[in-house]
């Protein structure tokens, strides 16, 4: 299936259009279709989220061959790509493992009595400093790579959200759609937790937030980054080090009028 017939046999609701199907991935999707504060669109079809890349395989395998992705970045730790496998035959495309989190932790543990959207957050600001130099990488990457292109973490929710929402920021797209794309792991979140128990028999599940992704937790994380730098953008430029020349090159890349 090519990119064309993609966007032309998806049905209209922008849900179901974000979301590609896949047998055995749950949170792929496209980053199309978002409104700037200028009034261009992010384009369909260039830049693609999702969790684990090397879950596919079979139909799977061919259905995104079919998507012409060329630049693939995976947020990963290299111990979690050695566990669970990175996306098959890396050499066709341009791959690159930046892993943006520093300080691992297990969500399946989590105290079940703590602020679990705060708690969330905190572990995102972690993140926005330990990876900083990884974050300029992979934004890096995303505007000067071949496209279309996709990034990816295990389950697509936090370190591919984070991603996310910090390339929207710096297309200029509302916050409200920042949230509202964070969010849309939501309708992942049941399939996520069957992973979790098919592949952990005999673990008890201590979280019952486990695989959920609400906007208040982007929105905590997006006035973190405010209180801390003056704004998300500003944490861009001067925290990371994003230049205007980046910046540029991937409004060119990803926005249509």
């Amino acid at each position: 299936m090519t990119q064309t017939q993609h966007t032309e046999t998806v049905p209209d609701d922008p849900r179901h259009r974000r979301h590609v199907p896949f047998d055995r991935l749950h949170n792929f999707r496209d980053l199309g279709g978002y409104r700037t504060a200028g009034g261009r669109t992010v384009a369909w079809g260039r830049l693609y989220r999702a969790d684990s890349l090397g879950k596919l395989s079979g139909a799977d395998w061919e259905r995104f061959l079919g998507l012409g992705v060329r630049t693939v970045v995976d947020l990963r730790y290299p111990w979690e790509i050695e566990a669970k496998g990175r996306i098959p035959e890396p050499d066709r495309f341009t791959y690159a493992n930046h892993s943006i989190e520093h300080r691992p932790y297990d969500q399946s543990a989590i105290d079940p009595d703590v602020d679990p959207w705060r708690y969330l957050a905190d572990r995102f600001a972690e993140v926005a400093e330990d990876g900083a130099a990884e974050i300029r990488q992979v934004l890096e990457l995303l505007a000067e790579g071949p496209g279309p292109a996709v990034f990816h973490c295990t389950s697509g929710k936090d370190r591919t959200g984070l991603i996310a929402a910090l390339v929207l920021t710096l297309l200029e797209v509302p916050e409200e759609q920042i949230l509202a794309d964070f969010a849309l792991t939501e309708l992942a979140t049941a399939r996520l937790l069957a992973d979790w128990h098919e592949a952990n028999p005999g673990r008890t599940m201590r979280w019952p937030s486990y695989g959920r992704a609400p906007a208040a937790v982007m929105s905590l994380t997006l006035a973190d980054l405010t209180a801390r730098h003056g704004s998300p953008t500003a944490y861009l430029t001067d925290r990371v080090g994003i230049t205007p020349h980046t910046t540029q090159l991937l409004r060119e890349r990803l926005l249509v009028p």
